[in-house]
């Protein structure tokens, strides 16, 4: 299964703030989780916070949720535009040191973005749910043309 993966963070190398996995095959559900954010540089601020549209949760309850989540794929693959949502990703498959073990592979692929302009082609600029919708669009385009 293929999933696009797009992440917001508090900053350019800064903690991870909300997360997003929309799967290729669209009958399959998507998800998306936040954690609570508690020093926002102000950009944050202004414009990923007020469209989180969910309540944070705990990391370790995030960690659990995204486990879980992808426990139930087959031969899972995240791509993603942007190095820091891979790396982001790949932090929450551990928790305090301890890492959940998976039935499966999971891969992480880095794709040329491009072209791709989250802010313009997103419903909802920088909230991840609706920029992974949109990279979603953006790599079925590029899958088409190859």
């Amino acid at each position: 299964m293929i999933f696009l993966l797009d992440t917001e963070f508090n900053g350019f190398g800064g903690e991870l703030i909300s997360i997003a996995l929309v799967p290729l095959e669209k009958d399959y559900p998507p998800f998306y989780e936040a954690l609570v954010c508690e020093s926002p540089t102000e950009w944050v601020a202004q414009n990923v916070l007020p469209v989180l549209q969910t309540n944070p949760v705990a990391r370790k309850v995030l960690t659990d949720r995204i486990c879980e989540y992808l426990d139930d794929g087959d031969d899972i693959t995240l791509v993603a535009d942007w190095p820091e949502d891979i790396a982001h990703a790949a932090a929450l498959l551990s928790y305090k040191g301890k890492r959940h073990i998976f039935k499966q592979r999971i891969r992480f692929e880095l794709i040329d973005g491009t072209g791709f302009d989250c802010s313009k082609e997103s419903e909802v600029p920088h909230n991840a749910y609706y920029d992974a919708l949109a990279l979603r669009e953006f790599f079925e385009k590029q899958i088409a043309r190859s």
